[in-house]
Formats: structure tokens, sequence, C-alpha cells
């Protein structure tokens, strides 16, 4: 995609007026049908010198870019009701509270109480090659040398801008709704503790995986065409592995990719759904994460366009729903200090939450998707010799850092929100954690028999609005794996949430209210930043910025790549989120065009020091050429330096031209 179609906004004066026009209409007035629109948005931050989210690994520091990570927006306005809904997928790790808030306070200023947390759901696609530091949990900014203010607000400024250019896109269209499965694109990584569950829930999933993905589509009435689509699949974002230090969106960015570089039109999100188990790491080996190929890189491809074809045949299949209304419903939830009543638990007595704990097995990491294990003393299914009949909650969990109870507040959220989210037929069970397949199917299910509607037409949203670490079954987390390890607060945090989601369906489809529930901690004021600033920009020594350092053959064929290292500058002087950080351009008739830059996959941005200097930058740009191309091409690097009197001045460079072909 070329930066000017990756840049431009999709509003347009014609679906305001249209907007204008239908939202303040009187009910006696009111037209039938839909208002759709969608927007997407740059949210990535930092992408040098920063520790990155998903592996909470010290040495995971970023050094570049593969790809950005987009913010997808849609918004979807029911014209007779006047109800709307906004649901948001963003490529990257987790959606903190942190982000959340900011996100509904930046909302509340610009729109009023048109986009409300009720009404809004904001999810991550869970990719674990992100800007860290976005949280306000010391849980997650340590592990990321502390609190990234710009990269926070990178990510809370790509949302809101995906959301108000979704809402400017309205205009009068249609949605769909269509399934398909997919097979090959996810193992399961704790199958130990996946066959610990009754067999009739087993055999809901053969294979231990869930393959189904739903494709939700959204079509201008005017002009017949798509103008977004959501397709759910649950696989993780670790294609690309510990190993990686560049920013990008991993498979499901990939797939993203795929699907709007073919329709530039169609905004095209990939969001999660019960991934907690789920590992795009087909191999399922320990400590050595492959499959199908040897290649992570590769793997990550793979994984993507299959996630793409999948969704596409789902597109393909879609079919007008029975409803076409839309409504939304949100309650918070202390989940340190639950009581839970018996039908929920499978003993069938009362149970309760307590307050965050990590275990031992989460310190001993999902080896099926790291090379690395960062903590060697702990292992998964490690557990403590207290039976779970005894008082202590969280038992059998061997507890190694007790969150909830840190000072100065608890180190992870623990009042969260639970959201459902209707869209036509399509219910969104919404919740802030990684939920298991079969404790994603005991939600749908019990929200499911509260509607009164096919457990089809439920998904678990998960990584939805918050992020709580994950949500096993009582029976997972006996096993102490992984995923029980990180269920933080106690064996029957499951249970904690169906019976949440219970009360929160029932008054849906009452249509009445059981308020807010508690506040949510606002953190914001302590947040450390455990890093020196970015020193003052200087060039290599004897050089000036824009140099070529390493220059490129004169020919290339396709396949190979084409490095070309330039004097340059820290990345974060300026995230050049409305730009781009270098170009691949190709010589025509009437001068140099634009076909590749900092967003494609063919392309890398790689940031580094010379030896001995701190305060020098080489920026090494690399372009794999893909099949197929042929012609004069050169590569233009645009950056940003601070001087010493602390102003940003621009910087560029050119290559020597290369023939490919």
């Amino acid at each position: 995609m070329t930066d000017i179609s990756r840049r431009s906004v999709l509003a347009g004066a014609a679906a305001t007026a249209a907007l204008a026009t239908t939202v303040g209409a009187r009910a006696e007035a009111a037209p039938s049908g839909l208002l759709v629109g969608a927007g997407r948005a740059d949210a990535t931050g930092a992408v040098a010198g920063q520790g990155m989210m998903g592996y909470s690994e010290q040495d995971q520091v970023s050094t570049g870019l593969l790809s950005r990570c987009w913010a997808r927006a849609y918004v979807v306005v029911d014209r007779a009701t006047g109800n709307r809904v906004a649901f948001v997928t963003v490529d990257i790790a987790c959606l903190f509270q942190s982000v959340h808030l900011g996100v509904m306070a930046a909302l509340r200023s610009r729109f009023g109480d048109l986009y409300t947390e009720r009404n809004v759901n904001l999810n991550a696609t869970h990719n674990h090659n992100s800007c860290g530091g976005t949280a306000w949990d010391y849980a997650y900014t340590l592990a990321a040398y502390g609190f990234k203010k710009r990269s926070y607000e990178a990510e809370v400024r790509g949302i809101v801008t995906a959301i108000a250019r979704a809402h400017d896109d309205l205009a009068p269209g249609t949605i769909s709704l269509g399934r398909s499965e997919l097979h090959d694109a996810s193992a399961n990584r704790s199958r130990v503790a996946f066959d610990r569950n009754p067999v009739a829930e087993r055999r809901e999933f053969p294979n231990a995986i869930d393959p189904a993905v739903t494709t939700l589509r959204l079509r201008r009435t005017s002009t017949g065409a798509d103008i977004g689509q959501i397709s759910w699949f649950a696989t993780h974002g670790t294609s690309l592995t510990d190993r990686n230090t560049l920013i990008s969106g991993d498979n499901k960015g990939y797939a993203s990719y795929v699907a709007e570089s073919r329709d530039p039109g169609c905004i095209t999100a990939f969001p999660q759904t019960n991934a907690g188990d789920m590992t795009p790491n087909l191999w399922v080996r320990p400590l050595h994460p492959g499959g199908p190929t040897a290649d992570n890189r590769t793997n990550c491809l793979i994984i993507g366009d299959r996630q793409f074809h999948a969704g596409a045949r789902a597109a393909d299949d879609a079919r007008p729903m029975r409803r076409s209304g839309v409504d939304a419903m949100v309650r918070y939830v202390d989940f340190s200090a639950v009581t839970i009543d018996g039908r929920w638990t499978p003993e069938g007595r009362t149970a309760r939450t307590g307050p965050a704990c990590m275990g031992a097995a989460a310190f001993g990491t999902s080896r099926e998707d790291n090379w690395n294990l960062p903590v060697p003393l702990f292992d998964e299914g490690q557990k403590t010799p207290i039976p779970p009949g005894l008082a202590d909650i969280q038992a059998p969990k061997l507890i190694v850092a007790p969150l909830g109870l840190l000072p100065p507040w608890p180190w992870i959220p623990q009042v969260l929100p639970i959201q459902l989210m209707r869209i036509g037929d399509l219910v969104l069970a919404a919740a802030p954690a990684e939920f298991t397949v079969v404790a994603g199917l005991r939600v749908r299910r019990v929200v499911a028999d509260a509607l009164r509607i096919s457990v089809d037409d439920v998904l678990l949203q998960g990584y939805a609005n918050g992020y709580s670490q994950y949500v096993t079954t009582p029976e997972e987390y006996d096993a102490q794996q992984y995923e029980g390890g990180e269920t933080q607060f106690g064996r029957w945090t499951l249970s904690a949430y169906l019976q949440e989601f219970d009360r929160l369906a029932r008054a849906f489809a009452a249509g009445s209210s059981i308020g807010r529930g508690p506040a949510p901690l606002d953190k914001s004021s302590r947040q450390p930043d455990l890093l020196p600033p970015v020193p003052l920009d200087t060039p290599v020594v004897g050089h000036r910025f824009g140099d070529v350092l390493l220059t490129p053959r004169p020919r290339y064929e396709a396949g190979e790549t084409v490095r070309v290292d330039f004097v340059g500058a820290h990345p974060t002087v300026d995230f050049r989120t409305d730009d781009t950080y270098f170009r691949v351009e190709r010589r025509g008739a009437s001068g140099w065009t634009t076909v590749f830059d900092d967003d494609d996959w063919c392309t890398e941005m790689h940031w580094s020091r010379p030896p001995g200097s701190s305060t020098a930058s080489v920026i090494s740009v690399r372009w794999t050429v893909p099949t197929g191309t042929r012609g004069t091409f050169r590569i233009r690097y645009t950056g940003d330096r601070r001087r010493p009197d602390g102003r940003v001045e621009p910087i560029s460079g050119t290559s020597p031209t290369v023939v490919v072909g």
C-alpha cells in the first residue's frame, strides 16, 4: 500500500451530512435501517530502545519496525432506536485498563455521552510485538523498564482517531454474518490441562482447538461495497516468538495487511476470542517454537494468510441477520472479592475469589511459544502441597507473587469490566482476560441460556477493555500449567465470571439496569520511567545525517534483499504516525513513485548505535524484493533529529538506484 492510501482519512462530507440528518431525528420521524462506518488509525509507539510487551522478558527491547500497529474501528447505529455501538480492535499485546480509561476520557471530551464504556468495546489482537510500558500496572510496566508516556499516548490517540474516523464515515448500510472453520492455524499448548475437562466439553473441540471463524460484514448501501469486515478466530499472536525485537502486528496484523492490500476500501480486523490455550506454533515443542515450518517469520505469514482466507470464506458465506439492531451493557466487578453461589462451581458449594496471585507455573512461561526460559527455577506443573479443600482459594497454585497485595496498590487491576454487546444476531461476551477454549465455551453457554439464543450466536471476546492475565476452568487450574498459574483470582475465577455474566445477561434481556458497579482504580499518579531520556542526536563520526553507510549492489533479483544503511537519528524523536520512516520508490516516466514503505511486510527498519557511541544512530532499511517486481528503484529515508537547542529538525537520505529484474 502506498503512503497516500495508508494515511488517508476515510471520512467524507456526504457521510457527515447523512449523520447530521439522521441521528438528531425524533422517534416519530426516525428512518429505519442502519448507519455503518469504519475507520483506521496508526497506534504505533516507540520502535527503538523500549521494552516490548508480550513475553515480559527484560532483554526483549525493540530495535526497529516490521509493520505498524493499527487501531481499526467500526460504528453501527440503529436509526430507529438511536442505539449505537463502537467496536475497536488494536494491533497491540494487551488493551490495558490505563488505555481504556484514557480513551474513555478522550471520547467524553470529544463526543459527550455518545461513546461511553457501555457501548464501546476496545480489544487487542494480542500480538507479542508491540510497545511495552503503556500500562499503569507494575506487573507489566516493570518488565518494560517503566511507564512510557508517549507510547501510551500513541495508543490512546490512535484508538480515538480510528473511532472518530468511523463516526465521520457513518452512512446507510447493512451488516451480515458468515462462518467458516480453520483447522491448521492453532494447536492446544496445554493439552494436559484441557484433558482434565469433562468428556462432553472436550468433544466440542476435536483436536482440542476452537476452529470457528465468525465474520461480520459491513456494506455501504449506496455503492454495495464492503467498508469493513471483522473476522474472529482464536490463536495467539506469538508466531514471531520472543527472539523478535521488531515492532509488528504478528500473524493477525499480517492477515489484515493482506486483506487491506487486496481491497484498500475495506478495513479488515482479525480479533481474538478464547485464545488462552491456543498457539500458532503448530509443532507444540517446548522452548523450540515452530510449525508449520522451522522459520518463525515464515510461520507468521502462513498463519496470517490462513486466517485471511478463512475470513474471506466466512465473508462469502455471510447472510442477512434476523435482527438488525444494536445494544450493549457493562458492569465492573471486583474480582478479588466475589462470593460465588454453589451452582457455578464444579463441587456445587459456595466459593470465593481472592486477591490476584501469580503462581510458579506463570514464571515457568508458556514454553511452546518461547525460546528463552526467563526464570529457570520455575516450571509448569509446580504446585503447593496444600490440598484445594482448605481455605486457601489459590490452591493448588504455588504462589510466587501476590500481585493483588503488593504496595502501593495492586500490581494488576482487580476491579474489571464485563460487557455484553449485540450487533444484530451476534452477541459478544467481552472480558479483560485470556480464556481457554473450554472456559470460553462455558461463558458462551451461560450468556446464550440467559438470552435464550443459540450458543453459536455468542462469542467470547477476550482481551477486551482491560487485562488481567488468564481464566481457566477449575479442572484446568488444578493442573497448574502456565495458564493456571496465570489465573490470578484463584481456582474459582471462571466460576465468578459465569455468575456475573449470568447476572449481566439476565438484566440485558430484561432491559433493566444493575448499575455500573465499583469504580476502577486510577493509578496514573505514580508511574516511574526507569530509563534515562534519549540523548541528543549526533551523526556518525566523519559523516552527516542522511549519508549512506552501506551501499546496495547495482542489480537484484526477486527474492533477494536490498539493504541500505543510513546515518540517522533515534526513531523516537518523532513516531512519524502521519508519515513513514522510509519509502521504496520506483522510477517512472513522470518521476519517482512510492511503492512500499515502513508498513509493508516486505520491508524492515533496524536501529542500532554504532560501536563506541551512545548518541549516533544507524538506520538500516531492508527490502526483500517481491516476486514479479521489475524496474529501477531507490530507498529514501526520512527521520527527525533533536538538536542541541532542543528543536526537532527533519533529516533525510537517498540510496543509489538499483535495478531489479
